[in-house]
């Protein structure tokens, strides 16, 4: 029998990767240079390729012996449009765009990854089993990007997997620590733009006018009431009003106003009660100072729930490899959103968090802490050889449990 010992993958051209993708970002649905990369790469090493899902995303597929058990992993492609402010040699040469979220990173370690299990592959393990690795568009757009366009073209209907897993960076914990949980991981996204219509008029003389800005201003206020008055304390709850839009000038009173918001939930339930009570506490607040309004209510991301099993092999794993005191296995939920909610949805799986550590960069000098979605972010390279020798070990494991 063939040693089935998880193989190492290549540091060295993971990081090479990973700084190439950096230095070429491409925005969602944009991903042709990364897309193609990726499928050339897989190619090389005895994947068969299938590309053009939900345009630029793809999927490599390994099969071991008659093919029995199929895995899923599944990294995404994307990067954002925020100009680079690192001045990191493997800087964005693309102006206003930078992976922002460490998708370069999650790629690389997951080619990295493929560029093991291929190579155990070649030396004949006896294992039985479907890998499908994922690459993935445009997670960064929200309800209509990339995983639930993967869906809408029956991604599992051509490629079957008995379950899917995922990993994403965490700026701020230790390189080489993993956190997750069991149940609901991250939060809904949703998002509702509401319009105000009144009567406009001059800034001098108010009673001739129906002012918007006023039930604008009162309804950002109201809000703030239905997570503070309406859920329950035990249960997370997030109306975030991110732009409110008036006027033209100081001495206009305007004829419409309008509200952006942000709304998050833990749970299915929460959720539907915040979408109830923002179209009460709106429709309250325009019929109250006597003006029309409008409400175009987006659901975006669901829930994203781990399941119980594959929550447990993914911690067994990572602590084979680590150690217990490198998995917290009961992480605080997050209330940012991540679309691989859509897969779990349709299949058992688990979505893990790996340390970034304090990776923030400015003018090419470190910073300390750094957040995803901002300028100074850089994916941390020594998290590259730890993700990818997960996901070659998780593979061992799932295919060969009694090993």
């Amino acid at each position: 029998m063939t040693d089935a010992a998880p193989s190492t993958p290549d540091l060295e051209s993971m990081t090479a990767w990973r700084r190439s993708f950096h230095r070429h970002p491409e925005l969602g649905f944009e991903e042709f240079q990364t897309s193609a990369f990726v499928a050339g790469k897989l190619a090389e090493w005895g994947y068969e390729v299938t590309t053009g899902i939900a345009g630029t995303g793809l999927v490599g597929r390994l099969r071991f012996g008659d093919g029995g058990r199929q895995l899923g992993l599944r990294a995404e492609m994307d990067a954002l449009p925020i100009q680079e402010a690192t001045g990191l040699p493997w800087a964005s040469q693309i102006p206003g765009k930078m992976h922002g979220c460490g998708h370069d990173g999650h790629t690389a370690m997951l080619l990295g990854a493929a560029q093991g299990l291929a190579a155990l592959h070649r030396r004949g393990v006896e294992w039985d089993g479907t890998l499908n690795l994922i690459f993935q568009p445009a997670e960064e757009l929200g309800g209509a990007g990339g995983a639930r366009r993967m869906m809408d073209e029956e991604l599992f209907e051509r490629f079957p997997c008995d379950a899917v897993f995922a990993m994403h960076n965490y700026p701020g914990r230790p390189v080489g620590h993993f956190y997750v949980r069991e149940g609901a991981f991250m939060a809904s996204s949703d998002r509702a733009v509401i319009t105000f219509q009144g009567v406009g008029g001059h800034g001098a003389m108010p009673h001739l006018a129906v002012d918007p800005t006023v039930a604008a201003s009162a309804t950002v206020m109201a809000l703030q009431s239905i997570v503070a008055r309406n859920i329950d304390p035990q249960a997370a709850a997030v109306v975030t009003v991110g732009r409110l839009q008036a006027g033209t000038t100081y001495n206009i009173i305007p004829e419409s106003a309008e509200l952006e918001l942000s709304i998050r939930a833990l749970q299915p339930e929460v959720r539907d009660q915040l979408e109830r009570r923002i179209r009460e506490v709106v429709e309250g607040q325009a019929r109250s100072f006597g003006l029309t309004h409008s409400i175009h209510y987006e659901r975006g991301y669901p829930v994203l729930v781990n399941t119980a099993a594959e929550t447990r092999l993914a911690v067994r794993v990572a602590r084979k490899l680590y150690g217990a005191d490198c998995v917290d296995d009961d992480a605080t939920p997050l209330c940012a959103s991540e679309d691989f909610a859509y897969m779990l949805a349709e299949r058992p799986g688990c979505y893990l968090m790996i340390g970034n550590g304090d990776n923030g960069h400015a003018g090419g000098v470190p910073t300390g802490p750094c957040s995803v979605h901002n300028p100074s972010f850089d994916f941390n390279d020594r998290c590259l050889d730890t993700g990818a020798a997960f996901w070659v070990a998780l593979a061992t494991e799932f295919f060969n449990p009694t090993a």
